[in-house]
Parts: structure tokens; C-alpha cells; sequence
């Protein structure tokens, strides 16, 4: 004998989003479900011919059906999982992530095994905070700063730029020093149709120059185009 479902109401504003979510191409499966559960509940089939039709259990079916009739459309959506507490503090990450910023000793570059024995962690989780920071230390090269106190300076420096001060200008000044000067010996013949551009293979050098560029970081931030154009 077929189990019948007890007497299911299905508010007329409700079905409408619910037949709107399985319009949607891009509903979560899980989603999916539930509405059929509440459309066909709505229309009094059975629990059991519904689990069977959904490919679904009957205690799956009776569980949403108990969440609409409790809660409303509400009650059928994903709900945060409480999970596993997170065993990293920030502090501990930020550690992790300072301690990467500084020179190893006896090697020229960070791995993640080598400094998960210094910081106490598993490589697995170092490997983890390097991704989320979009740390590469084996990979590429950094220079470290002996200074002690590079991290204190450091964390001044951006936060002038994230946050100024009011009526404040900020710029970036940067130098590019030792450019040479050169100069061919003789006129570079320009380019002509099929024909690439050619110069002397020899020059001469009028000593070297510097390059100062300036940004305004403000206006970096407020106008990208603008400060590209400056730049």
C-alpha cells in the first residue's frame, strides 16, 4: 500500500519562485530538488512514488516538506554549515606570512616543508596561506631588507596610501638610476616597406642619467586612466 502525503499547500506567491528557480540555468542541484519536492507535494503525490520519481529517500522528501510548512521558502535554502572551527588565527597566519617575507638561513629560497618546521605548522597548511596570499617564495626571488624594523616602516608606508589623510596629497616617488646615455655613430636608417629598421653596431657613450617617476596615488586609485596617462 502507498504511503499518501498528508494534505501539502503550496502559497500561490511561492510557487511562482519556486517555478522561477527551476527556470534559472544556473541553480545549485540541490536547489532543484527542493522545488520539485514543493511542486509535486503541492500537487498530492505520494512520498514515497516522489522519492522513487526524484531518485531521492522518502526522509529526504518529508524533510523539506516539514522546513516549507515551519519556515517558508526560508526554511528550503542553504543554510551555513557550522563545520569544523577554524584552527588558524589571523595572527598566526600573518606570522606565517612575515616569517615567508624574511631571509631563510642555509638556503637561498623558502619551501614549504622547510618553513613549516620553523613555524610550527604542517606544509600542507603553509601551502595553503601561500595561496591565499598569492605567495610564490619558490618561485620567484625577493629582497630582503636587514632592517629591524622593516615591517613597522612597511606597514606605515601602505596604510598612507590605503587611508591618507584629509586634504592630503600622496605621491609615490621612485628612481631609476645608471641609464646610459648612448648614441649610434651613425643615423639609424627608418623603416621602409619590407625593409626593417637598421642602426651601426657601435656607439657612443655620453655618460649615464637618471629617471625620476612621480604618481599621485590618490589619483591612481580615483582615476586608473588618469594615472596612466600621467605615468
Amino acid at each position: 500500500m502507498a504511503y499518501m502525503a498528508a494534505k501539502f499547500v503550496l502559497k500561490a506567491a511561492d510557487r511562482m519562485v519556486v517555478e522561477q528557480w527551476l527556470r534559472s540555468p544556473t541553480l545549485p542541484q540541490a536547489w532543484g530538488l527542493r522545488a520539485k519536492i514543493l511542486l509535486a507535494s503541492a500537487e498530492g503525490e505520494g512520498v514515497r512514488e516522489m522519492a522513487r520519481r526524484l531518485d531521492t529517500t522518502t526522509t529526504t522528501v518529508c524533510l523539506w516538506r516539514r522546513r516549507y510548512l515551519r519556515e517558508g521558502l526560508a526554511g528550503i535554502q542553504t543554510r551555513a554549515r557550522s563545520g569544523r572551527p577554524r584552527r588558524i588565527s589571523d595572527i598566526k597566519e600573518r606570522s606565517v606570512v612575515a616569517a615567508t617575507m624574511r631571509a631563510p638561513k642555509a638556503a637561498t629560497q623558502w619551501s614549504a616543508r622547510r618553513l613549516a618546521k620553523q613555524v610550527g605548522f604542517s606544509h600542507a597548511t603553509v601551502h595553503r596561506i601561500w595561496q591565499k596570499h598569492d605567495l610564490q617564495p619558490h618561485r620567484e626571488t625577493f629582497e630582503f631588507s636587514r632592517d629591524p624594523a622593516f615591517e613597522t616602516k612597511l606597514a606605515d608606508v601602505v596604510g598612507l596610501y590605503l587611508d591618507p589623510p584629509e586634504r592630503a596629497l600622496v605621491l609615490c616617488v621612485d628612481e631609476k638610476s645608471q641609464i646610459q646615455a648612448l648614441n649610434r655613430t651613425q643615423p639609424i636608417l627608418k623603416l621602409r616597406p619590407s625593409v626593417p629598421a637598421r642602426m651601426t653596431h657601435d656607439y657612443e657613450r655620453n655618460g649615464t642619467t637618471s629617471l625620476d617617476p612621480l604618481l599621485d596615488r590618490r589619483l591612481r586609485l580615483r582615476c586608473p586612466r588618469a594615472a596612466s596617462l600621467r605615468s
